[in-house]
């Protein structure tokens, strides 16, 4: 068995199609199939099936992605230790990532990583809270921004304490107010992130006996903030997505001070190309006065 079949077969599973994998891989769909087809002979059994609507994984697929994944993640490790020996940077780092970071930091930090480590590539994959930590413990990503708390299995790199507050229209009733009750949180009626993206704001509820009336779950945080505008109700956010909101939302602080908080987390052992980049988040947002834990 070679690298290169295990490459192929991951490639295709990771994008869907055997075209997406050929076009990604630079191989034509008959060097794709044929890869496939010598894996799947010298395992003895299927490993994809094929259809109208596409590929899809047999059981014993499954079972095998597991092991061709590690086995590629430790080679891409071995490469970049003996790049790193030989005074070299290589690797690929897969970062996970959700919105208010995407959108305020990664960008900045993006560009600086490649100033400085331009042989080091970055992949990023967007989720949710669960789906993120979930990547990171399966090895599906090498870190990812996460809140706590997260799983002792996992190393996690504090970064930043980001305060929670409520929003509300001004033409809701309590506009005028500076700080808003758990009372009156609890008497509103609430748009809340979906299952996955709200862990911070059911903490508070939690540790506050707050019993909230929720009308409405949605998960992108713009559209949380319209619906606040129309003023279809009240909202719990924390600080950092709340930096273009627009004049006639008004933001309260809560009757006692919450966070949410942000850090990297990554499974033990890190490699040498993630250490970097860890590295140079922390050293970004030190630059920006953004570093407060």
């Amino acid at each position: 068995m070679t690298l290169s079949r295990f490459e192929v077969f991951h490639t295709v599973v990771e994008s869907g199609s055997l075209t997406k994998a050929g076009e990604m891989l630079k191989l034509t769909q008959s060097g794709i199939s044929h890869a496939i087809n010598s894996l799947e002979n010298e395992l003895g059994f299927t490993l994809l099936t094929r259809g109208k609507s596409g590929i899809s994984l047999t059981s014993n697929g499954e079972r095998m992605l597991a092991y061709i994944h590690d086995i590629l993640v430790l080679n891409d490790r071995m490469k970049q230790e003996a790049a790193a020996i030989n005074g070299l940077e290589l690797g690929v780092v897969r970062i996970g990532t959700f919105t208010s970071v995407a959108t305020q930091w990664l960008p900045q930090i993006i560009k600086q990583f490649q100033d400085h480590h331009p042989g080091i590539t970055l992949k990023l994959f967007e989720g949710d809270y669960s789906t993120l930590e979930q990547w990171v413990s399966n090895g599906v990503i090498d870190c990812g921004f996460l809140t706590l708390p997260t799983p002792k299995s996992l190393e996690f790199f504090p970064l930043k304490k980001d305060k929670m507050m409520c929003i509300l229209s001004e033409q809701h009733p309590l506009h005028k107010l500076d700080k808003i009750s758990f009372k009156q949180i609890e008497a509103e009626s609430l748009i809340m992130p979906k299952e996955g993206w709200g862990n911070e704001i059911n903490q508070i509820f939690k540790d506050n006996n707050i019993k909230p009336t929720i009308k409405f779950e949605v998960s992108d945080d713009q559209t949380i903030i319209s619906m606040v505008q129309a003023n279809l109700g009240i909202a719990i956010r924390p600080e950092m997505t709340l930096s273009s909101i627009p004049d006639n939302v008004r933001i309260l602080n809560l009757e006692k001070e919450s966070y949410r908080f942000i850090g990297v987390a990554t499974k033990p052992n890190m490699s040498p190309a993630t250490k970097k980049f860890i590295d140079c988040v922390h050293s970004w947002l030190k630059e920006q006065k953004l570093l407060d834990v």
